[in-house]
């Protein structure tokens, strides 16, 4: 037996002598990464080349991706199709819950991105009054973790409405022909809705709607930690812009959406705030509030810890310029 025992070891210590190191990461030459109509300052990095101009001396090139939604950038980088996406923090957190390996390292605003919405003839006026009827919806993203709160704060559940599931714009336009009774809306077309066609959001809550955050692929920031921090350097530079000139993010929003003045001043005077940036106690607390409300609602099985589970998707360390 001992002289078996000893053949066993031998044969693992040459196992371990040929295995090969752990395998590097290959020389990065692409970084992926969305834009998004509800993340205007995505839309200042990419028309000002703030990351072409980082990453050129070294030889890497920018592809840009449009998200429609949470929902969509969700679904791009859980398939490896982009390496940095723009999310609400809680439509992250469910994502991470459900096994997307992501994690979130910035903030890139505090919107009030989403309410509940009706036409302007509508003769509803409060939650309760969705009882029985159809809602626009897109799932996987902050308006429908929205509804569902807003729902359960009126002793409802989704098995009290009929959802009806289409991507953000589609809501509004099924809300506007009157396909649907209510929409659980999303900005700027939200903002075109009120403006344009007179709708009533009927149902507001700012403290509901969950922080703008970018996430990377884990397995990225893993491989490639610096360049991580060289594309929030980047980020927090278009931030920085966006917030000191107005006229200029206005300006690029309006060429990018083809949206009027008064809608995109809608959004980014009235409704987004973009003087922060860290992942820190207020955008935890906010996540963490959405999901166990989440859970409440049966949405997130009772057996999930929540806040196990945000500890695993926020990564804080990723450095910020001091400057």
């Amino acid at each position: 037996m001992a002289d078996i025992t000893r053949r066993i070891l031998l044969a693992g210590a040459v196992v371990l002598a040929v295995a090969p190191a752990a395998r590097a990461a290959d020389p990065l030459k692409e970084i992926r990464i969305d834009w998004a109509t509800y993340n205007p300052v995505s839309l200042v990095l990419k028309q000002k080349g703030l990351l072409e101009k980082e990453f050129a001396k070294d030889g890497i090139t920018v592809t840009w991706v449009q998200s429609a939604g949470s929902n969509k950038a969700l679904e791009f980088l859980n398939a490896g199709s982009i390496d940095f996406g723009s999310t609400a923090g809680s439509a992250a957190l469910v994502a991470r819950i459900n096994g997307n390996p992501i994690k979130s390292i910035y903030v890139y605003s505090r919107p009030e991105w989403t309410a509940l919405v009706a036409s302007k003839d509508s003769k509803i006026a409060s939650v309760a009054d969705l009882k029985g009827k159809r809602v626009a919806v897109t799932r996987g993203t902050d308006p429908h973790i929205f509804l569902v709160r807003a729902l359960l704060g009126a002793g409802l559940t989704e098995k009290d409405i009929t959802p009806v599931l289409l991507q953000h714009a589609d809501g509004k336009t099924a809300l506007i022909r009157g396909d649907v009774d209510a929409w659980a809306g999303l900005d700027p077309m939200m903002a075109q809705a009120e403006i344009e066609e007179g709708a009533k959001l009927f149902y507001r809550k700012a403290d509901a709607n969950t922080w703008g955050i970018l996430n990377v692929r884990e397995q990225f920031l893993k491989d490639y930690p610096d360049i991580a921090r060289r594309v929030l350097a980047t980020y927090e530079e278009a931030r920085k812009y966006s917030l000191a000139n107005y006229d200029e993010l206005k300006k690029t929003f309006i060429a990018v959406t083809k949206l009027p003045e008064a809608v995109v001043d809608k959004q980014l005077k009235e409704r987004t705030e973009l003087t922060h940036s860290r992942i820190g106690a207020p955008q935890r607390e906010s996540i963490l509030a959405a999901g166990l409300a989440l859970q409440q609602a049966g949405v997130v099985d009772a057996k999930v810890d929540v806040k196990a589970t945000l500890d695993a998707l926020i990564d804080d360390q990723v450095p910020l310029p001091t400057n």
